[in-house]
């Protein structure tokens, strides 16, 4: 199986940075907690794709097919260019909302191996046609199994059922259970980037196990996972610190430490958003706002973009309004060019690191080394940056000011004493505010997804592509009962064992009519403070 290792060949390109390989979705179906699953995975799912089809810039999603596991597989939505496609995706996510939620049918183990396969089958196909007239970006598959059934039970079913699969196109492939968890007693790592347990892990034939709470949150933070640059065919920065100061580390030529580091957003920039306060300013830049840290890295093929450190600075030692831009998180690179030995060797110096300039309270002040340019005679303008440790195995970067940049602030000190009138006033308002311990963005939920919903204007005629059938699927309609359209796959169904008769279809959830989620203030507890 393929161990995260991106099929594209050549240097990585800036439009391929972000994105990410095909995905297949499998939602296996079990009565009767999909009653339970069935409002929040919709809506998170719907929240996610509001957001990933709005982004602008290159697509950070490529493709995407979903699949449903009751007592038969059924292809719901063969695959898709994401971009672009917000209607019909959330017309594929409103069909899933009408799946049954009530009754009980006989579950067959045999459905959801046949659903992996009859994907695989279907992204081949698709690749093949695709490829006639343009080149993928990726030729391997990502395949995640969304189930309520005990994890690791579902891994040795597919175990089982996949053993004389041929998988050699399929990236990863994922097993997620949904637990019925508590929102406080989440720690602050996503579920999408460490198992919740340490049951969670991988299994048996490179099969990944993780579980996830069943609530809309803790779902959408799982999807957006699917935003990051996963790529692994090289590392993306280079930190080098002076050796004088590690005594027992052996020396690079130019007298540094180097530690392989990979880069990771810590959020999204609302420039990248289209209608949002912050994002119009940039509507005009089709690049969107990308750090220059970042872009550099992406564009750093031959020689990776540098870092190096030139002093220490106490944690306290930096004014927060000379950092500009956004963050990001440098964590030891997963390179699968580098050898183990040279990988463990590297994540421990790292970690060393983080753990170092907690106990000093020290922050980093580093200075980017440009790409050369060629003979070109004019020198290129450094970018500096404050390096932040984190009790989690990752550092903050962030882009400071330097004297080019700074503008006069002829502000005079705070008077010692203010009035009595006015301080008893101001005291008294902010005694009535609420305190929190701090920031927790959780729970500051800015009607964002509603509105990126509202910007997509259903287009005219024909949703499907032309590579797709062109025959419809409709289902006979009950009572109260909404009439759907289905697109069938290209790829012929994999024989599949008799069943039963299909249930009928219940109408669909109602939305709830709250607006609002309550999270507690211990939902996630920030390494990185105000």
């Amino acid at each position: 199986m393929y161990h995260g290792r991106s099929t594209g060949k050549g240097p990585t390109t800036p439009t391929q940075i972000y994105q990410q390989p095909p995905r297949l979705l499998i939602v296996q179906i079990t009565l009767p907690s999909w009653a339970d699953t069935c409002s929040n995975l919709c809506e998170a799912l719907q929240n996610f794709f509001s957001l990933a089809c709005s982004l602008m810039g290159p697509s950070r999603m490529s493709l995407f097919s979903l699949y449903v596991v009751q007592n038969q597989h059924e292809c719901i939505l063969p695959f898709v260019q994401v971009k672009g496609n917000f209607v019909r995706l959330k017309a594929c996510i409103s069909e899933l909302r009408m799946l049954q939620r009530e009754g009980c049918f006989r579950p067959h183990s045999s459905s959801l191996h046949l659903a992996v396969q009859d994907g695989l089958q279907q992204f081949k196909q698709y690749s093949r046609h695709v490829t006639t007239g343009a080149s993928l970006s990726f030729t391997s598959l990502e395949i995640t199994v969304l189930t309520s059934q005990p994890g690791k039970k579902v891994v040795k079913q597919l175990e089982e059922g996949l053993k004389d699969t041929d998988l050699v196109r399929v990236r990863r492939l994922q097993v997620v259970e949904i637990t019925k968890g508590d929102l406080e007693y989440m720690d602050s790592v996503s579920p999408a980037e460490e198992p919740s347990s340490d049951e969670s892990s991988i299994l048996a034939t490179d099969i990944d196990l993780q579980t996830i709470d069943n609530d809309v949150v803790s779902m959408e933070i799982f999807f957006k996972a699917w935003l990051h640059n996963s790529g692994t065919d090289q590392e993306h920065i280079h930190l080098l610190l002076p050796s004088r100061c590690f005594s027992n580390i052996s020396k690079a030529r130019d007298d540094s430490m180097c530690l392989k580091c990979d880069l990771q957003e810590r959020l999204l920039s609302p420039s990248l958003l289209p209608g949002t306060a912050d994002g119009s300013l940039r509507m005009d830049d089709p690049k969107g706002d990308f750090s220059t840290l970042y872009q550099m890295a992406s564009q750093s093929s031959a020689s990776r973009y540098k870092l190096r450190v030139i002093k220490a600075l106490n944690s306290s030692g930096i004014c927060e309004s000379l950092i500009y831009g956004l963050p990001f998180i440098l964590r030891p690179t997963s390179c699968w060019q580098l050898d183990w030995d040279e990988l463990e060797t590297n994540q421990q110096h790292f970690h060393a690191l983080c753990h170092s300039l907690l106990k000093r309270e020290w922050l980093l002040l580093a200075k980017g080394e440009p790409l050369s340019g060629g003979h070109s005679l004019r020198q290129p303008a450094s970018t500096f940056y404050v390096i932040v440790p984190s009790r989690s195995p990752t550092l903050l970067v962030k882009a400071v000011a330097t004297r080019e940049l700074m503008l006069p602030s002829p502000f005079p000190l705070l008077p010692e004493d203010p009035p009595d009138d006015s301080l008893k006033i101001v005291e008294s308002l902010l005694d009535s505010l609420e305190l929190e311990p701090s920031y927790n963005p959780l729970q500051a939920w800015s009607h964002l997804y509603s509105h990126l919903s509202s910007t997509f204007i259903k287009p005219q005629g024909r949703l499907h592509p032309s590579w797709e059938s062109q025959a419809l699927r409709k289902r006979p309609c009950k009572a109260g009962q909404l009439q759907t359209n289905r697109v069938r796959a290209t790829v012929a169904p994999l024989p599949m064992t008799p069943t039963p008769g299909r249930a009928p279809q219940m109408p669909a959830a109602s939305k709830s009519s709250s607006e609002a989620f309550f999270w507690p203030s211990e939902w996630e507890e920030y390494s990185w403070g105000p």
